[in-house]
């Protein structure tokens, strides 16, 4: 199975001003990724971005650069069409596309190689999301909303233990998707979990997401290698 490994990288952030390209523990942002994503068993990767300066960094690794349109480099833009015309580029065929945001510096080539076993050991499933567990206090027994002054929503008073195990997309650390289903949709309905863990699964959103990474990184500084 041949699995395309594709970095979205556009120019424009709403949340942190130059981000993909902004240094993180002393490295550019999307480094972290390319360097990750071509020590694994992708059979290729790919950069889209609209940016110079990703475009320059990405210039020093052996990956392609697809120029990506301005039409597909807004804050509205969606993640699909960006990955289909990445396809629409390529010559060559590709059974998967794994889709790798910089926005998760903590995923490792051994995240993305298990995603690929996992994903090649199922015939029947069209997708493989990473997931984290969700957090006990964050089931949907326990959220209540505010009605007026005054929460509302289950009174009761639930344990652990007994409230349903949940899991949610953690950021978007990894996606894979089979090639047909990237004709309409990223996400299919045969998807296969792949569960990373808390540090694992942490995101950059915003200033906060940013400074957390960040001081993990430095206070954990065999990470990368572990990863």
């Amino acid at each position: 199975m041949k699995i395309l490994g594709v970095m979205p990288a556009r120019k424009g952030s709403k949340g942190i001003k130059e981000k993909n390209t902004k240094l993180l523990n002393g490295k550019p942002l999307v480094c972290y990724t390319l360097e990750e994503a071509l020590k694994s068993k992708l059979h290729k990767v790919v950069v889209s971005t609209d940016c110079p300066k990703v475009k320059s960094i990405s210039e020093r690794y052996d990956v392609e650069i697809i120029d990506r349109p301005s039409s597909l480099s807004s804050d509205n833009a969606l993640t699909l069409p960006v990955l289909q015309h990445v396809l629409g580029q390529l010559s060559e065929p590709y059974d998967a596309v794994m889709t790798l945001q910089p926005t998760s510096p903590l995923r490792g080539f051994r995240h993305i190689n298990e995603a690929i076993e996992l994903f090649k050991s199922d015939s029947s499933a069209d997708s493989l999301v990473s997931v984290i567990k969700a957090p006990h206090n964050c089931v949907p027994e326990k959220i209540m909303i505010l009605n007026g002054k005054y929460l509302s929503g289950n009174n009761d008073i639930i344990r652990r233990q007994d409230v349903d195990e949940y899991y949610v997309r953690n950021g978007a650390s990894i996606y894979i998707s089979s090639i047909e289903l990237l004709r309409s949709h990223i996400i299919g309905k045969n998807v296969l979990p792949y569960l990373m863990n808390k540090i694992e699964s942490l995101d950059i959103d915003d200033i906060e997401d940013w400074n957390i990474i960040e001081a993990v990184m430095k206070s954990l500084p065999m990470i990368e290698k572990k990863i």
